[in-house]
Order: C-alpha cells, then sequence, then structure tokens
C-alpha cells in the first residue's frame, strides 16, 4: 500500500504570481476573510511591498479592497493560504485610498504602514 506523507514544507520555496492571485487570506483565528487580488512589488529590489486584497461580498463580488503591508502577511501550509492577525475591524476602520487600479503614492504608502505598525 502506497501512503502520502503531506509535508508542513511547500514542495517548492518560490511561488509565480499568477499563483498567489486568488489565494485565500484567514483572520488569526482561522476564519477565511478575504482573497489576494495582486502582489505590488518594488522594482529595483524584487521585494513585494503590499498585497492588494479584498474581503467580504460573495466570491469577492461586491467586496472591500484593500492595501495590507506583505509582512503582515504569512503562508498557512495547512490552509493553503494566507493569515494574518489584522481583524476585519482592523481593515474596516485603515485609511482608504482611490479604489481603482492606481499605485499607492509614496504618502499614502506611509500612512498606510503607519497605521498597521500600530499594535496589531
Amino acid at each position: 500500500m502506497d501512503e502520502t506523507v503531506t509535508s508542513a514544507v511547500p514542495s517548492h520555496p518560490l511561488i509565480e504570481s499568477d499563483r498567489v492571485e486568488g489565494t485565500a487570506v484567514f483572520d488569526a483565528s482561522g476564519k477565511r476573510i478575504g482573497t489576494i487580488k495582486r502582489l505590488v512589488i518594488e522594482k529595483v529590489s524584487g521585494q513585494v511591498v503590499y498585497a492588494v486584497t479584498a474581503f467580504g461580498g460573495f466570491l469577492d463580488l461586491d467586496s472591500e479592497v484593500h492595501t495590507i503591508p506583505w509582512e503582515q502577511l504569512h503562508y498557512d501550509t495547512k490552509r493553503h493560504g494566507y493569515h494574518t492577525t489584522i481583524t476585519e475591524e482592523q481593515l474596516r476602520d485603515a485609511p482608504e485610498f482611490s479604489r481603482d487600479d492606481t499605485l499607492l503614492s509614496r504618502r499614502e504608502w506611509e500612512t498606510l504602514s503607519e497605521y498597521y505598525a500600530g499594535p496589531l
């Protein structure tokens, strides 16, 4: 009989950006609260800076869009998604910027970073 062993470590440490888009986001209690819409990457360093996420709504329809610093998201190998300690209330209270597809300005990013740097 062939037994399959499930590892807590991903089969590969790298992932392509299109595979991250649509990945679930879970809160600290394990409740699925949204999905990742896209990643924003710093051109020179190649580091992911933030994730644009969709929360609420059904199948992301009528969902709210929020920008979360990448360091606030951590991959959970058991759920095959990202978890965060950010609560839905903190998301609702987060600074709001234009909800279209434009990138955040430096001032907007600094404001958002300061908000999430507080006690989460």
